[in-house]
């Protein structure tokens, strides 16, 4: 009945995954981070997200992000969690000239302090008390549109154009392998599926330039990769999360949780 139960969840979780990508930060162990009675946590942490998009051109992204995380769990094996963070965005070689009749006074895109809220759900099967499986999905949604501004010159002409971001969001989906070792520690890895978009906006069509040229939507060029961590238990309830994803570029962070 139990497995039952948490195969149920998992498959409405699955179907509602387009309505709540409202994936920043790492995705945890599928066993959720509550004491054996269920209940809530807490935590902070700061991840480094890197991913490449693509629409004609390729461009790489990066960013740095902060944000503090609250979640309840269930001892039946499932947990929602919601996150409230602030990041940045920088693109490589976005204002990057491809033709000589336009010159630039700079080639990345950069813009910081924006904010992002991330939520997710996970559901969590133990074959016994060493090893385990689960599920997850997890979507992100920022609430403002990242913009940075670019000069030059056009077949000897000067401009002036604004970059605007806009629409971020990212959506993962995944399944957990996790075996508990001594000491309560919990390491973890598995596949996932990872999705992410944004419209470029330029303010003025510039010719030549990777992401100022007309307004275009790019994607992530990767929609499939892999996961792993591990979960210290720390004094008085607190854990340390440490977590790698991989989807064509490395990203990776840390989290403190308290649970209560």
């Amino acid at each position: 009945m139990k497995i039952v139960k948490i195969a149920l969840f998992l498959l409405v979780v699955i179907l509602l995954a387009p309505q709540i990508t409202t994936a920043a930060g790492p995705f945890g162990p599928p066993q959720p981070a509550v004491k054996t009675a269920g209940g809530y946590h807490t935590g902070i942490g700061y991840w480094v997200q890197e991913d490449r998009y693509e629409n004609g051109a390729e461009q790489g992204a990066r960013q740095n992000q902060v944000y503090s995380e609250l979640g309840y769990g269930s001892p039946e094996g499932w947990e929602i969690t919601a996150r409230v963070g602030m990041s940045d965005l920088r693109m490589t070689e976005a204002f990057r000239s491809s033709t000589a009749a336009t010159t630039t006074d700079k080639q990345d895109f950069a813009e910081g302090g924006k904010f992002f809220s991330t939520w997710g759900a996970k559901g969590f099967y133990p074959f016994n008390k060493t090893f385990g499986i689960g599920a997850f999905v997890q979507g992100t949604y920022y609430f403002s549109d990242f913009t940075d501004a670019v000069s030059g010159r056009q077949n000897g002409a000067p401009f002036s154009a604004e970059l605007r971001m806009k629409s971020l969001w990212e959506a993962n989906a995944g399944i957990g392998f996790q075996v508990t070792v001594p000491q309560a520690i919990k390491i973890y890895l598995g596949p996932h599926f990872h999705y992410s978009e944004f419209k470029a906006s330029p303010s003025l069509d510039v010719a030549g330039l990777a992401l100022a040229s007309g307004e275009k939507i790019l994607r992530n060029r990767s929609l499939f990769g892999g996961f792993a961590g591990i979960e210290v238990p720390l004094a008085k309830g607190f854990r340390l999360n440490l977590e790698g994803q991989y989807t064509e570029r490395l990203s990776a962070g840390a989290a403190v949780l308290y649970v209560y």
